[in-house]
């Protein structure tokens, strides 16, 4: 493969680095497909281990994005309704305030329904909280699924 081109996987995989935290773009999705491509376009043993150790990567820490955050938010007493109510005011807010709506959003609307929900401020601010922490724990294990897929890709153009 050519520098270039190279150069151009790197980027893709950069754009979906970014993408794991905000959330507009498939992050997970443009590292695996650059890697892919990288692979494909590459060929040989060390690239194709690469993809298959990156996709194992990626897996695992997809299904563990979505498991253990779960099991903290049930721990915490959030339903997933404020969730889904804080996901959506979290996206009509990102088209209100560019990316800080998005997160602004998403604390407002999980907050208001939760208020709705125990009609408590203080222990409606608590299970807001328990929320954003899973929600920033969900995107850490992606990051860190994505970062060690880039990491891979990285040491074998670098070492080949």
């Amino acid at each position: 493969m050519s520098p270039v081109a190279e150069v151009l996987v790197g980027l893709v995989i950069l754009v979906g680095l970014i993408g794991v935290v905000v959330p507009i773009l498939p992050g997970t999705l443009l590292v695996f497909g650059a890697i892919l491509v990288w692979a494909i376009m590459t060929g040989g043993a060390t690239a194709w281990t690469v993809f298959a150790l990156s996709t194992l990567a990626l897996v695992v820490t997809g299904i563990v994005k979505y498991t253990w955050p779960g099991k903290r938010m049930k721990s915490g007493g959030v339903p997933n309704l404020s969730v889904v109510v804080g996901g959506v005011v979290g996206i009509i807010g990102f088209f209100v305030i560019p990316v800080v709506g998005l997160f602004l959003g998403f604390i407002l609307g999980t907050y208001f329904a939760e208020l709705a929900r125990l009609r408590r401020y203080d222990i409606a601010w608590s299970s807001t909280l328990h929320a954003v922490k899973a929600v920033g724990l969900s995107m850490l294990v992606e990051l860190f699924g994505a970062l060690i897929a880039a990491g891979l890709w990285l040491g074998a153009v670098a070492f080949t």
